[in-house]
């Protein structure tokens, strides 16, 4: 199987080219074994990079226990550098599909390359049903949330995929490795979840840690960190323009007002590519 390892910010995964090569067998098994940073390629996952008859392309994605995602939002900025910087679709506004959605992106170029990318993330969802979570409420903001005794203040919604935002004192292993599990398999959330753990600096600046469902802590968030910037704005803590330091780099997050959309900008990078042959 070739491969290529890029990341977003420090959220790694393995992609394979399934416009020129044929779509893995059993992408879950492959998915846990390529993302093994001690037996396989390593990674935060797997990423398809598949033809789509309603898009340039679609992304497919598994976490690193194979469990499929909806979408990741670093994942998707590669796709989009790897479409274009590979000659796929020599476009400078891409469409990309990935869990039933396209979203649209555009492309900054440096030297003939993809530099950066702006992702239309689309509209935050507040859906109980559609998050999915049991918390009660019409929407979920600074809700109380019981684990093991102790009372968590949480604000959940989807991005494409769920999250539950944290806003701490300080983003540390005890939030993060302590809490983050817990709270990624709580009864209140049937499909799992990804929680952020955030520290406001100021009404513009944030740090993130986030946990990902299905593969632990990862050096960045997409879907995450738009989650947070709706999350600031919902709870009256931060504008609806941020920039969010994260382990593995920095993004610019906007919940614009006027159409309701979540705009993400970041890098992409492509790392080496490969033969699998696990």
């Amino acid at each position: 199987m070739h491969f290529t390892k890029m990341h977003g910010a420090g959220n790694d995964y393995v992609y394979v080219d399934c416009f020129t090569h044929p779509v893995p067998d059993n992408p879950e098994k492959v998915a846990r074994r390529v993302a093994d940073r001690h037996f396989g390629v390593g990674g935060d996952g797997l990423i398809l990079i598949c033809p789509s008859d309603r898009a340039d392309a679609e992304m497919r994605m598994y976490n690193a226990d194979g469990s499929f995602s909806e979408m990741c939002g670093n994942g998707i900025r590669c796709v989009a550098k790897y479409l274009y910087d590979h000659s796929l679709v020599k476009k400078e506004i891409l469409q990309v599909e990935s869990g039933g959605t396209v979203y649209s992106l555009a492309l900054t170029l440096k030297e003939g390359l993809v530099d950066r990318v702006r992702v239309d993330m689309g509209e935050p969802v507040f859906s109980r049903d559609d998050i999915p979570t049991l918390l009660p409420g019409d929407k979920i903001i600074d809700a109380p949330l019981s684990i093991e005794g102790q009372l968590y203040r949480v604000t959940s919604l989807s991005m494409g995929n769920p999250h539950c935002v944290l806003f701490v004192d300080r983003a540390t292993d005890d939030w993060v490795l302590g809490v983050g599990p817990k709270i990624e398999k709580h009864e209140a959330f049937p499909n799992r979840v990804n929680i952020e753990f955030v520290e406001i600096h100021s009404r513009t600046r944030l740090t993130q840690r986030t946990w990902e469902r299905g593969s632990g802590e990862t050096l960045a968030c997409g879907t995450g960190a738009s989650a947070v910037c709706v999350a600031g704005v919902l709870t009256g803590q931060t504008e609806r323009k941020v920039t969010i330091d994260l382990l593995g780099g920095q993004l610019e997050l906007e919940w614009d007002e006027s159409d309701n959309h979540v705009y993400m900008t970041g890098p992409a990078v492509e790392v080496f590519s490969g033969e699998w042959r696990g």
